[in-house]
């Protein structure tokens, strides 16, 4: 349950606080004093999104947090899940700063709004005007249903089924048009990877190829040179190797003369080892060198087609060659066993179908064992809110699985004897919607474990012995649930337990909405005002005290 409400810089509040008790709360005021200002801010410690206009002063930050007691809740596996460090005293907050940035936190620990929405729909119910507009749609129905038949199981085993079965069937869709692609692409794929795979090109022969091409092209000149380069060296008569040789025999008679022409001679030595081996590999390279002819055109032409095909695929290298045959290989290989993978996945998305179908009738089955239930249920209340005449039916409807289920539901409803229930939306006034949703929440009060609930003038269209009995309804609520309850009528507003007063500040430059907890006193006078207008009577007086006593 909330037990501290702290509202700051938000629309016509400057700094409010309020501490609501754990039973039925009332806060009264004037139209525009400010209350449904205080609930757009519960909304947004619930996650709804944040406007920077709702900035009471535009330079400062608005913050809104919520103390909530939630020890008896079972909500540990929540915090668990969600990485947050549980409190039994649980603080919500929500910042706006000027810049329009709202940030959200759980007990100081930044979150999503995602995380304030699943915790807010636990904590709290609030009906608002818009709720009574939602109360129309189908969906909403639907989960009225569903909480009424205690059918979560079931819907998470439905869940769970339906979006196994949406991903199967975006697989089988996704093979459908690889299939059809594949076929208008197979014999192109086929000619592409046949015209690649008769080269049988190796990764690195374009670079050797281009290597031997330049040596069969200077072939003759190459063998020339090499041949001078030996006779340079080995001329019997006027070759390097001889006047070394002449040489060598200089140095080995010097290094006896000491260390420096013993190195010398050394260094000598391996200089002449470096020569003779450079000799050798230089005479067989002369000899295999050969002009041939016909080995060069073979070179050329398997050259010519690597390079045909690097240009009509756009590709630079014999890699990229090599990686674009893979490639098709691949296509080529899964067109092939398409036809099989779209059959085995077509199998599962009939049998997911199957079970889900099954699922569904399931889910269906417990929703409607609960019809006759809720509408007599329902009857019931509202006879005892003065609609004695009541008749409330649900429409069901087969519709295609969906994220729901099969269900189309619509609750019909007729408030007069004689007339044919309707679709709410056609059929009720302002009275008799407050009635109808009271009802319902007062129901579902009962079958969902909500902390705190929160009625924004669900009293609007009643008075009389119809309030009184709207709020010993709403006392029996508050006995297992918080309750707080912004209304107009005094003969509700005088059975909380606790009483606060929203009003106007106008002693400053600028209008402030204010709260306080009015003592017994202020009480008495503020029903009487609420009876009579802003100088209530002794009469006024005297009912007012009358309504506090019962």
């Amino acid at each position: 349950m909330l037990t501290n409400l702290s509202i700051t810089n938000y629309a016509l509040i400057e700094k409010l606080e309020m501490e609501p008790c754990a039973g039925l709360n009332m806060i009264t005021g004037e139209t525009g004093a400010g209350k449904s200002i205080m609930l757009g801010a519960v909304g947004l410690l619930l996650g709804n999104r944040a406007d920077t206009k709702a900035l009471f002063d535009e330079q400062k930050k608005c913050i809104i947090e919520g103390v909530f007691n939630i020890q008896n809740y079972g909500l540990e596996r929540f915090f668990e899940k969600e990485e947050l460090d549980y409190e039994p005293a649980c603080i919500i907050r929500r910042e706006i700063s000027p810049s329009g940035k709202s940030r959200a936190f759980i007990n100081d620990t930044p979150v999503r709004l995602e995380n304030l929405k699943v915790l807010g729909k636990i904590l709290m119910d609030i009906h608002s005007q818009n709720e009574t507009l939602l109360l129309g749609a189908s969906s909403y129905q639907l989960s009225l249903i569903d909480a009424f038949a205690k059918d979560r199981k079931e819907k998470e085993a439905y869940s769970t089924q339906y979006h196994d079965f949406i991903k199967t069937q975006k697989k089988v869709r996704l093979l459908e048009q690889e299939k059809q692609q594949y076929q208008q692409e197979a014999d192109y794929n086929q000619f592409q990877l046949e015209e690649l795979s008769s080269l049988n090109l190796e990764e690195g022969e374009q670079a050797a190829l281009e290597a031997k091409e330049e040596l069969l092209n200077h072939a003759e000149e190459i063998k020339s040179r090499a041949s001078q380069a030996l006779d340079h060296l080995e001329n019997e008569e006027l070759g390097a190797m001889q006047q070394l040789a002449a040489a060598k025999q200089h140095f080995q008679y010097l290094q006896k003369f000491g260390k420096n022409f013993e190195e010398l001679n050394q260094r000598f030595e391996s200089l002449l080892i470096e020569l003779n081996d450079i000799l050798e590999s230089l005479s067989l390279e002369e000899q295999e060198i050969e002009v041939d002819f016909e080995k060069s055109e073979w070179v050329r032409e398997r050259l010519s087609k690597i390079y045909q095909l690097q240009k009509k695929h756009g590709l630079q290298s014999d890699k990229e060659l090599l990686d674009l045959a893979s490639s098709l290989a691949d296509k080529v290989f899964k067109g092939d066993h398409l036809e099989e993978e779209l059959a085995n996945q077509q199998a599962l998305l009939k049998e997911s179908q199957e079970k889900l179908s099954a699922m569904g009738q399931k889910l269906s089955k417990k929703r409607q064992a609960i019809f006759s239930g809720f509408s007599k249920e329902i009857q019931f209340l509202l006879g005892q809110l003065g609609m004695e005449n009541a008749k409330v039916e649900i429409l069901r409807k087969e519709v295609p699985a969906n994220e729901s289920g099969i269900d189309d539901i619509d609750i019909l409803f007729s408030a007069n004897k004689g007339i044919l229930p309707q679709p709410i939306g056609q059929v009720a006034s302002g009275g008799e919607f407050s009635r109808l949703m009271f009802a319902i929440k007062y129901v579902m009060a009962d079958k969902m474990a909500l902390p705190t609930l929160i009625f924004d003038e669900i009293d609007t269209g009643i008075s009389g012995e119809i309030a009184l009995q709207m709020v010993r309804m709403m006392q029996e609520i508050a006995t297992k649930h918080q309750v707080i309850c912004i209304s107009h009528l005094p003969q509700v507003a005088a059975k909380g337990e606790k009483h606060y007063f929203v009003y106007k500040d106008n002693s400053s430059e600028r209008t402030i909405s204010k709260i306080k907890l009015l003592n017994a006193e202020e009480r008495l006078f503020e029903i009487a005002t609420m009876i009579s207008g802003s100088n209530p009577s002794t009469t006024a007086f005297e009912n007012a005290k009358e309504l506090l006593s019962k």
